[in-house]
């Protein structure tokens, strides 16, 4: 989905009524995002945010947090945000990856995460695999999603 004035335009093969569901999951998250005061980082990855995303895509979304373990202990994050039902929680590294289906049927993944995931000194080889894959930072008041973008090339 591309950018057009600040805002995601229709990705090629999916519905409008996909993609505007997509859009205000992202929108949600980062308007969320950049209200909490321990967030540090919102990472847009994946598909959507390469700009190829498709009708069987799901919204891929990495949060850095001073304080991740308090969105590992239950989802009320997740239910305040309204992203669907809990399909799955699982350890992935540094981070917990919490998979979310909306009552449409759209997957929401959301990766939470310490702020060391973006460190640049040197890059993780697994941040590195999803950073290359496709990243667009949504929240980044420090700017080190930025630099992690610039070490990854």
């Amino acid at each position: 989905m591309k950018l057009h004035g600040g805002r995601f335009a229709d990705p090629a093969g999916v519905s409008p009524e996909r993609a505007a569901e997509m859009r205000r999951v992202v929108d949600r998250v980062t308007r969320w995002a950049g209200n909490r005061s321990d967030v540090v980082g919102l990472l847009l990855v994946g598909s959507f945010a390469r700009e190829a995303a498709r009708p069987g895509s799901d919204v891929d979304l990495v949060v850095l947090s001073t304080a991740p373990a308090r969105y590992a202990q239950d989802d009320g994050w997740g239910r305040e945000l309204a992203l669907g039902e809990v399909v799955r929680v699982r350890e992935r590294g540094p981070v917990t990856e919490w998979r979310y289906v909306t009552d449409s049927g759209l997957e929401v993944e959301v990766g939470i995460g310490s702020a060391r995931w973006a460190r640049t000194d040197p890059v993780d080889a697994g941040t590195r695999r999803v950073v290359t894959d496709g990243a667009r930072p949504l929240y980044d008041p420090a700017g080190i999603l930025g630099a992690l973008l610039q070490a990854c090339g």
